[in-house]
């Protein structure tokens, strides 16, 4: 895994090669999105954060921390050895397509398993394009840029388009048609590795969590009763944050099932143990839960948090193979 961004050095009169990795950009949460014609906005996809990098034909598929991940999307690699330049840094996420064009997060994850499934790769960045490092560009120029890339791309490979201005009425349709979200963007803001300068707002309560343990089903259910989640606070302590126990098909709690048995532990990772009753659901019998070692995380939703400072109607959305579970904490709810 690369740590750091890499500036390829250039020869006088010869095209450079593109970095072998950027650091990507971030999105900090914000109540409201900001308004006026020097705002753009993108609707904040449901997927995996994600750069391409093309270099005379050799196509790598990178995560936000660096890994190279190009063997599990053989299929999207293609698309993009096949556009039309020798070389190019791209940014996009990973996601998977319902027919009403929704992204829901977990098809990547039966996509990646199966080998089937419906994903597009949804660009929203060029980087670096045929030589030339183009992150000082304003935003919308590079936008231009990767939509003339992208004309008569497989359609494996989606533009992100965008809105100028007229907030409101984006969030609102957003939020109406049930998507999590939008991003806000500088319009001529430059490309600014591992900085959190875009913002997101939101139209629901979701987040990643760290898995902390598993309970034994208590009715007709396969393998799993309902996972077990935490957050850690700035100071490096593992909260308890309640359970996620809404209707998983069998298919995958198998398959959580058989992710979780490598990292069960006897010793609760917890700093401190987790109430076992509450205002809210049924009580948590410890007896019948499993400690895992702090290492897998998944993303839920969720309704709101309690005065008791636990989750309440959790839904189980999927495994977030691309965020490291240290770097998991509690974000502020969506507030309507």
């Amino acid at each position: 895994m690369a740590s750091t961004t890499t500036t390829p050095t250039q020869r006088r009169g010869e095209p450079t090669s593109p970095p072998n990795w950027i650091k990507p950009q971030l999105a900090a949460l914000a109540k409201t999105a900001p308004d006026g014609q020097n705002w753009l906005h993108e609707i904040k996809l449901d997927g995996y954060r994600m750069h391409a990098r093309l270099d005379a034909r050799r196509v790598q598929i990178l995560t936000r921390r660096g890994n190279d991940w190009t063997d599990k999307y053989p299929s999207i690699a293609d698309a993009i050895a096949g556009l039309p330049a020798k070389d190019a840094f791209l940014d996009g996420k990973l996601c998977g397509v319902l027919p009403d064009g929704r992204t829901v997060f977990n098809l990547i994850q039966n996509a990646s398993d199966a080998g089937q499934g419906l994903l597009v790769y949804s660009l929203f960045d060029l980087l670096f394009i045929d030589g030339k490092d183009i992150t000082g560009l304003p935003l919308v120029d590079r936008k231009a840029r990767l939509k003339t890339l992208l004309n008569g791309a497989p359609s494996s490979l989606v533009y992100n388009d965008h809105q100028i201005g007229h907030r409101p009425a984006f969030h609102r349709l957003a939020c109406e048609r049930g998507l999590e979200g939008i991003v806000s963007k500088r319009i001529n803001g430059r490309y600014e590795p591992d900085q959190r300068t875009w913002l997101k707002t939101k139209c629901l309560n979701r987040q990643e969590f760290v898995v902390v343990g598993w309970s034994d089903p208590e009715v007709i259910r396969h393998r799993v009763g309902a996972l077990l989640l935490g957050y850690y606070t700035p100071d490096g302590k593992l909260v308890y944050a309640g359970r996620a126990d809404a209707g998983t098909p069998d298919a995958e709690l198998e398959r959580l099932w058989r992710r979780l048995q490598p990292l069960a532990v006897d010793k609760m990772p917890l700093s401190a143990p987790p109430s076992r009753g509450g205002r809210f659901g049924s009580p948590l019998v410890l007896s019948r839960v499993h400690w895992v070692r702090p290492e897998m995380v998944v993303e839920v939703s969720y309704v709101e948090w309690t005065p008791d400072g636990l989750l309440r109607h959790v839904v189980y959305l999927g495994e977030r193979e691309d965020k490291p579970a240290i770097e998991v904490r509690r974000s502020p709810p969506h507030s309507g």
